[in-house]
């Protein structure tokens, strides 16, 4: 015989799960029940969060992740990830994450647990709360199954970290291989086979930047961002433009897996454009370079950290490719999207 859990798991979405009537209720109730004590289990229509005085950091993110399920992550997983890393650039300890939801009617339950438990071990992983949420049940055909959002709090313990204190000369260091993400989830789409070997680099962050704010000077790292939708080519021309500096980098340097490439060149697409869930771009200090790579590459998800560039004392809002034959060629930022949806 079945139990109450697994016939729930077995049930579809349906328009009265948004009326806020008893289907809400048992609804939320499921919902509380798996992500379990990353809630903090409060009812009531405000969370009410225990901070220390002076500044915190606050972020807010959608997810609209197509498919939301892949080879080694989903879209419980990337929603903790983005909200996570985005207060953890900063300089923020992140603390608190609010969880609202959009459910398309026939949306399988059973899928919903997989995407909440996902949630949950990740929330777990990035020492993360889940304090407030909403949902919401709209019609076949008005939305893409789920959609999530994700608010984030975090709290300073040391001087935020902002693009304004990167300086020439400073380094640019990628923490690991850009467009596997990218290229993981068009396979899966596509049905390329890629994904077997491709794995999306989706991860928390966070516990790496505070090991290597331990481990160096608190001036070694000047800035640092998440290399997500644009790719690293819309990091460096941010950084450009906030500067007013040229940014160069070496193609010879970019960390590309052979896979990912071949990939990349099967569907016409460039590395340096593609999205990215598990990849921090770093501006340090010429002289903690080597401290900065040695701390990386101690951890899990920095095992791969090199320095592709640099930031030149050239006053011009542009991003420089050095080739392997050592030629220069200027990296037009794109006016849109060159891929389709991904995160």
């Amino acid at each position: 015989m079945q139990t109450a859990t697994e016939s729930f798991l077995d049930q579809q979405i349906v328009l009265d799960h948004g009326t806020g009537a008893r289907l809400s209720r048992e609804l939320v109730e499921f919902m509380v029940g798996v992500l379990g004590d990353v809630y903090v289990g409060e009812m009531e229509d405000s969370a009410m969060l225990p901070v220390p005085a002076g500044n915190i950091a606050m972020t807010t993110d959608s997810f609209v992740v197509d498919p939301p399920f892949f080879g080694n992550g989903d879209i419980g997983k990337i929603a903790v990830c983005g909200t996570v890393n985005d207060l953890a650039v900063v300089g923020a300890e992140p603390r608190y994450l609010t969880l609202a939801m959009i459910l398309e009617t026939g949306f399988p339950i059973r899928l919903l647990h997989r995407a909440l438990v996902s949630l949950r071990e990740t929330a777990l992983e990035a020492g993360v709360k889940i304090v407030a949420g909403d949902t919401k049940v709209v019609g076949p055909g008005e939305a893409d199954g789920i959609f999530l959002n994700t608010t984030g709090i975090g709290v300073f313990h040391r001087p935020p970290k902002r693009m304004t204190d990167v300086r020439p000369g400073d380094r640019i260091v990628l923490s690991g291989p850009i467009g596997n993400h990218t290229v993981h989830l068009l396979s899966v789409r596509e049905g390329l086979g890629f994904e077997k070997n491709v794995l999306s680099d989706c991860a928390p962050l966070n516990g790496l930047i505070d090991t290597l704010d331990k481990a160096v000077p608190e001036d070694a790292v000047h800035s640092m961002r998440d290399v997500t939708r644009g790719g690293l080519s819309a990091v460096l021309h941010e950084y450009s433009a906030a500067l007013g500096r040229a940014v160069r980098v070496e193609e010879e340097a970019l960390p590309i897996d052979f896979e990912t490439r071949m990939a990349s060149d099967m569907l016409g697409i460039n590395p340096i454009n593609a999205a990215n869930e598990g990849c921090l771009a770093l501006f340090v200090e010429p002289g903690s370079v080597d401290a900065v790579l040695k701390t990386l590459h101690a951890h899990p998800y920095g095992r791969k950290a090199v320095v592709i560039g640099e930031v030149t004392d050239r006053p011009a809002k542009a991003v420089e490719m050095v080739g392997r034959d050592g030629k220069v060629s200027e990296i037009e930022e794109l006016q849109g999207a060159e891929l389709p949806r991904l995160c």
